[in-house]
């Protein structure tokens, strides 16, 4: 198999060095959108989703088909704002809607599915990483949790700020001008989109590449640690367990790091390991990182 199950996407080989790169995702109104969130940013963000995934391994989507769970009630300048987010969305990334299928539902359910061609020696799997690799990020995590949690508990901040959190979570962008370039370089041993949260992340390298890591850098948004301080929550907790983040999680060749950077904007988090355990650092204080997502956390963490 090209691509191992359990990876951000599926592939099947066509020959000449040369994938059909597939991915699939869902998003479901009960589980996914908080009500703060519109239609049009909703199909706009089931197209994201996927694209992210892409992004991951390095390949641009070219197209996408989507299908769509209607309940009853919705209008037809429902429907409109539902088209109008996923061409949107498609078109932020240079792809396409080709068409897909509709059906009444109990609920709203906007499935995607994404394809693109990539380059069988540039995909970048889950399970490369190497003991002494360098773990790194595209950007800091814990915006959107802090985001989800000032929606949903209509929590007080500055005015700027409460528009840059509530934004993670309504306008998530995938980073797939990073992944491409980071596929392109030839340095990345292993990569993983985020959205399932930092620390899920970690764990799913960690478990495809039979390594560890140790995190003595947690990549903490700076309105993460604002809105933590305001309302005494846990950073920490927020940056690791928070989820749709979209951020690009990779392990980098060490030799290659300062040539790579140069190219890509990475922030170094840790490194690889021999041992299969993953460890957060803080001083010189050491913690398990679980592999659970924020909403279901129940084990005490540092507090910075």
């Amino acid at each position: 198999m090209s691509v191992p199950f359990g990876d951000d996407v599926s592939a099947i080989d066509i020959g000449s060095g040369k994938l059909v790169v597939i991915k699939t995702d869902m998003l479901v109104d009960k589980t996914d959108m908080p009500l703060q969130m519109s239609l049009w940013q909703a199909a706009r963000k089931a197209v994201v989703m996927n694209v992210s995934d892409l992004a991951a391994k390095g390949v641009k989507p070219t197209a996408l088909l989507t299908s769509i769970g209607v309940p009853r009630g919705l209008r037809k300048r429902d429907i409109e704002q539902i088209g109008e987010g996923l061409n949107t969305g498609a078109r932020e990334y240079d792809a396409y809607i080709l068409g897909g299928d509709s059906s009444e539902a109990s609920d709203l359910v906007i499935s995607c599915a994404a394809f693109g061609i990539g380059e069988k020696k540039r995909l970048m799997l889950r399970s490369g990483a190497k003991p002494g690799d360098i773990v790194a990020v595209t950007g800091p995590f814990g915006k959107t949790a802090a985001g989800l949690k000032t929606l949903l508990q209509n929590l007080s901040a500055p005015i700027r700020m409460k528009k840059t959190l509530v934004d993670s979570v309504l306008m998530p962008r995938a980073r797939l001008n990073e992944g491409l370039t980071l596929a392109e370089s030839g340095a990345v041993t292993a990569s993983i989109d985020s959205s399932d949260g930092l620390a899920w992340s970690l764990h799913e390298i960690s478990k495809a590449s039979h390594a560890g890591f140790l995190i003595d850098s947690l990549p903490i948004a700076e309105e993460a640690k604002q809105l933590a301080k305001l309302h005494k929550l846990n950073p920490i907790e927020l940056c690791l367990y928070g989820g749709e983040e979209y951020e690009l999680v990779v392990t980098v060749k060490p030799r290659l790091w300062k040539k790579v950077v140069k190219k890509v904007s990475l922030i170094r988090i840790g490194r690889v390991t021999k041992e299969k355990t993953l460890i957060l650092k803080v001083g010189k204080k050491t913690f398990p990182i679980e592999a659970r997502g924020w909403e279901h956390f129940k084990t005490s963490l540092p507090k910075l």
